[in-house]
């Protein structure tokens, strides 16, 4: 269990894709540029080749959790983590808003 103050740490907001790249060492990510609007756009090293097709990404809105410590990933450096649902059958479903909303809008 965490505590309710260890919860507000989490800063998750909705940000866009707007590139979606091969990783050149590895066969499961991809490198992902997302827009957050008012702030600077961010890379995230994602899973997620075995589950999207690069062009089913390009403009989809996502939840990332942007304070997350950034880290390399085969080395390319990754700023945050797409959240996704995963089922029974290990296959990945990324979280997004039913509708379109402003990037950058906060998680709770």
């Amino acid at each position: 269990m965490i505590t309710y103050d260890d919860f507000k740490k989490l800063d998750m907001r909705i940000g866009t894709i707007k590139a979606v790249k091969v990783h050149p060492e590895a066969d499961k990510l991809y490198i992902l540029l997302i827009a957050f609007d008012e702030e600077p756009d961010k890379q995230v090293v994602a899973g997620l080749r075995e589950h999207y097709k690069e062009d089913e990404l390009i403009g989809k809105q996502v939840v990332v959790l942007i304070n997350l410590e950034p880290i390399k990933l085969r080395g390319i450096e990754s700023n945050g983590m797409i959240l996704a649902a995963v089922n029974r059958k290990d296959k990945a479903i990324i979280i997004s808003p039913a509708k379109k909303i402003e990037n950058n809008s906060k998680v709770h």
